[in-house]
């Protein structure tokens, strides 16, 4: 609840915080303004917490997640979605819904296995890595080679052609272990290997193996490449200190289709005096294939669009134009939001501030923002709008798959800050 109220309050009071923009008035009025906001910040509190709205956002997500269920890049599935949401916020009378366009990957699973045949018969659990090619029907039966990291497998290459190559990386936080999930095939490839098999990338596992994206490379072969449990891989690296030899079957039907068509998702609230301006607030409707999605980015999404329910349950008009974007393909890399940001680059003056939902929606213990010193101070008064609720820390740099086009692009940006401990990609 406190994750909504903060994307809320923080939508619907915002300045224009371009980094090139001079402030015609003096902090002291800004800061006078944006105090005059507190009894409507108040109001949406009490909607949110106490009144009508309260848990809405999560009956709409256990609705929506009940009914489509997961939602993989390319089909059905989330070609059903999009329709349920498109539905769903004209019903909610949010103004200019829409559908944009855009081309996104279709990877299919399809049927996959691995099992330890030597020096015991095993089953070990796997998840294919998006876009990885699939086996032959035959699978691949191979020695294997266990190592701790990318400098390891280089200093042992010769061992690793013709093998199989599985990381068993520590972990130490999700942007720097990301790494290996990411290129680990393509590593592997460059010394020989035949196929590649990645330590989930989470502190804490239940014996559960994680999907995600992964990236070939140019000119570097393609081989079939998964993830294993933290439990298996811990094992197998066991089994190599004693010097055991290990031979693992590999069987992968992923199949890797032409492009498909989709749509971002798009609803607005227009702003009363400056419409042209724009305030994204966003989160993702496609999921991986081995869940439903709830968090992985429903929940982010769904606060989304409540952060515009709430702002219009009240009859609030903000003085810019409010737009919920529900991105389409970022589990593939932000495919979706890379074709918005193209599309909508040329009017880039006009976008305020970006922000996006795709941390888990724990609870937040403040703002993580990027923008220049002046625009720091307007969201530092702004924060302290949402005492109530007890959350007032701004934190540095904004981050986020989708808006990160906009960032560099220098477009001030914000998404709340949950602590990487809660927030592991669970896959849910």
């Amino acid at each position: 609840m406190k994750f909504i109220l903060l994307t809320t309050v923080v939508t619907f009071y915002t300045l224009q915080v371009q980094t090139n923009v001079l402030f015609p008035r003096k902090f002291k009025s800004i800061k006078n303004e944006i105090a005059s906001y507190e009894d409507i910040a108040k109001q949406i509190i009490n909607l949110a917490v106490y009144g009508s709205a309260q848990n809405r956002s999560y009956d709409r997500l256990a609705r929506f997640v009940d009914t489509v269920g997961n939602r993989m890049s390319g089909t059905d599935n989330l070609k059903n979605a999009i329709k349920y949401m498109y539905n769903a916020l004209q019903e909610d009378k949010l103004q200019n819904v829409s559908l944009e366009a855009v081309k996104v990957p279709h990877w299919e699973r399809g049927e996959e296995m691995a099992i330890m045949i030597k020096p015991r018969v095993k089953n070990l659990a796997i998840l294919g890595l998006g876009g990885s090619i699939g086996t032959s029907s035959e699978g691949i039966t191979s020695e294997v080679i266990v190592v701790s990291s990318f400098t390891e497998l280089h200093s042992r290459a010769k061992e690793a052609n013709g093998k199989i190559v599985v990381y068993n990386q520590p972990f130490v936080s999700y942007p720097e272990t990301v790494q290996y999930r990411a290129y680990g095939a393509v590593e592997a490839a460059k010394v020989g290997a035949v196929a590649s098999l990645i330590r989930s990338v989470t502190p804490f596992s239940i014996n559960s193996p994680h999907t995600g994206w992964q990236d070939y490379q140019d000119n570097v072969p393609k081989i079939p490449t998964a993830c294993i449990t933290v439990e298996d891989a811990e094992m197998l690296a066991r089994i190599a200190s004693r010097g055991d030899k290990i031979i693992i079957s590999l069987k992968m039907g992923a199949i890797n289709h032409p492009d498909a068509d989709s749509y971002n998702t798009i609803a607005e609230i227009i702003g009363s005096k400056y419409p042209e301006q724009v305030v994204i607030v966003s989160g993702h409707l496609d999921s991986w294939d081995v869940g439903q999605g709830a968090m992985d980015d429903g929940g982010g999404a769904f606060i989304s669009w409540e952060a515009l329910s709430l702002i219009k349950d009240l009859g609030l008009r903000p003085k810019r134009t409010v737009r919920l974007v529900l991105w389409t393909g970022e589990e593939q890399g932000g495919v979706g939001a890379r074709q918005y940001y193209e599309s909508h680059k040329g009017n880039i003056a006009n976008f305020d501030l970006v922000m996006e939902s795709d941390m888990g929606t724990f609870m937040p213990v403040g703002i993580q923002f990027t923008g220049n010193t002046k625009a720091r101070a307007i969201m530092n008064e702004v924060m302290q709008l949402l005492k109530p609720i007890n959350i007032t820390n701004l934190y540095k740099d904004a981050e986020g798959t989708d808006i990160n086009y906009w960032i560099n692009a220098g477009v001030p940006a914000l998404d709340a800050y949950v602590p990487m401990c809660a927030a592991v990609q669970l896959q849910l």
